[in-house]
């Protein structure tokens, strides 16, 4: 009794991972086809935001695995992205002195964009945003400037998801 209650929980276990896939999900073979990343553009008023956002982008597509880096003139895939909006917003006070804010949320939104490079189909077209939390201490640039990598790579890391699975 107890053997054949056992060999019935191991196939129904086995049975849950039947349709599980290792690799990408979009039905791409892992680093068949290649991303060349132009250059984020910046609609913004804040400067120096498109070299994070250039970078993010390729560090999550090489750390994700599905595509590979390629060059502009043998790519698959051309990314293109243009930062369209950014903006500090107060989230916390200071307790004794209501007007100084202690703590920022900094977020921002890109416009995304990727396309077969020989067809010129679009693969991806639409917003994405990205945000995180910044302290302000003494010097609100500084703290600022530090808090970018980590807004770039939220942000990033929603592109990368959208373009490796196929949720265009």
């Amino acid at each position: 009794m107890n053997l054949g209650c056992l060999a019935l929980a191991l196939v129904v276990m086995a049975s849950g991972c039947g349709g599980y896939r290792l690799g990408p999900s979009n039905g791409v073979g892992a680093r068949e086809q290649s991303v060349f990343v132009q250059p984020f553009l910046n609609d913004t008023l804040q400067p120096r935001l498109e070299d994070d956002f250039t970078h993010a982008v390729r560090i999550g597509l090489q750390r994700e695995g599905t595509y590979r880096l390629g060059a502009k003139t043998d790519c698959d895939i051309v990314l293109e992205g243009v930062i369209k909006n950014y903006r500090r917003q107060g989230l916390s006070y200071n307790p004794t002195d209501l007007v100084q804010v202690t703590d920022y949320s900094l977020v921002a939104v890109a416009r995304v964009t990727a396309h077969d490079r020989r067809s010129g189909k679009k693969i991806l077209d639409r917003d994405f945003s990205g945000s995180t939390q910044v302290q302000a201490g003494q010097d609100l640039m500084s703290a600022e400037r530090q808090a970018m990598p980590l807004l770039a790579n939220n942000l990033a890391a929603k592109v990368v998801d959208a373009l490796a699975d196929g949720t265009w």
